[in-house]
């Protein structure tokens, strides 16, 4: 089962994160199999962290709390708040398959929430290259998989305004787009 999970920066919390980093890169190298995408939220050009993104294939909700509450910056307090829900990759690939690799950029992580939409959220159709540049994508699930609850993407667009498009904004209560750019530890030289 795919769940993706936000975990979002307490205030200062960024100082934690840094001290913490070889942690929480050991503890998702036990994921590494199942990962999707990953990668923090920034804000001032990336100077600022304000989350960390992953999405990951997992045997089910009970192993998806685990990874989401054990995690070492959660169990230190970095952050304020966890969303947690199952997802389904509409995009069918993960961000080491997406064809513009690690670097490039801007990337932005497009959150929906609150659906209000028909049927289910889809690949966005006649925005120029902006279908091309879904890293990810797909819908928030109830725990039962069964309801559409929002969405969520991780786009590579020119900026905050054409990534927010890849969301039907009706469809939604709320969007938010922040920053983001690919995670992991970085590739050997």
């Amino acid at each position: 089962m795919e769940f993706f999970c936000y975990h979002r920066d307490r205030a200062g919390s960024t100082a934690l994160r840094e001290a913490l980093n070889d942690e929480h890169l050991a503890y998702m190298d036990r994921f590494a199999d199942g990962m999707i995408a990953r990668g923090p939220t920034t804000t001032d050009g990336g100077e600022t962290l304000t989350g960390s993104v992953h999405v990951v294939d997992l045997p089910g909700p009970e192993a998806a709390r685990a990874f989401a509450f054990e995690e070492p910056n959660y169990q230190a307090g970095a952050y304020r708040d966890v969303l947690l829900r199952r997802w389904r990759n509409l995009v069918g690939r993960t961000m080491g398959e997406y064809a513009g690799g690690p670097e490039g950029g801007p990337r932005y992580l497009v959150l929906g929430l609150g659906w209000r939409g028909t049927g289910g959220p889809g690949i966005p159709a006649g925005q120029g290259g902006l279908a091309a540049g879904l890293v990810a994508m797909g819908p928030l699930l109830s725990d039962d998989g069964a309801t559409v609850v929002g969405a969520a993407a991780l786009v590579e667009a020119a900026d905050a305004a054409e990534a927010r498009r890849a969301l039907v904004a009706d469809d939604y209560a709320a969007v938010e787009v922040h920053d983001w750019s690919f995670g992991g530890r970085p590739a050997a030289s």
